[in-house]
């Protein structure tokens, strides 16, 4: 989250401006994660659960002890929950996104993930102000073989002020 997050605000150098802006703020911080946390969506393979009871979503009627498969990033960009959810607003309300999954299969690490991305995106930009991606997006090697979603690694890719 911290590679594709960080890559993320290089290429939108508005919301960027706005983290730095807004780097002392800690609500503002925490809702610009949330908002990182529902574009970026890193689970991507996806969830499957049993139904418990019939339910009927949208005219179709899923009987109890049936299967589901949940698309979480598809969630996550519905436009019903998140409108223009292809647009990057770290100023949005975000924190119903569903990254974490929902109910009794939330990830316990969640806080910790939180806490984590806090730390790195309230003091990141402020220590490095003026970083910037040394190659085109297209290539960095993504993390596409694993139930997390990523950026095998950002370090090298990046120019800082006095560094490579």
């Amino acid at each position: 989250m911290i590679t594709l997050g960080t890559a993320l605000l290089l290429q939108n150098p508005d919301q960027l401006a706005a983290l730095r802006e807004n780097c002392h703020d800690p609500k503002f911080v925490a809702n610009a994660i949330e908002e990182l946390l529902r574009y970026l969506t890193i689970p991507h393979l996806l969830a499957r659960r049993a139904v418990v009871e019939d339910i009927e979503i949208d005219g179709e009627t899923i009987r109890a002890g049936e299967g589901v498969i949940v698309a979480l990033p598809a969630a996550n960009w519905d436009p019903l929950a998140f409108p223009e959810p292809e647009k990057l607003d770290l100023a949005r309300r975000a924190a119903h996104h569903v990254v974490f999954s929902w109910g009794p299969h939330q990830c316990s690490g969640q806080h910790l993930a939180r806490i984590e991305l806090h730390i790195v995106f309230s003091t990141l930009f402020r220590r490095v102000p003026t970083p910037r991606l040394a190659v085109d997006v297209s290539e960095l090697k993504f993390k596409e073989d694993s139930q997390a979603y990523g950026i095998y690694e950002l370090a090298r890719h990046l120019v800082t002020p006095g560094g490579p």
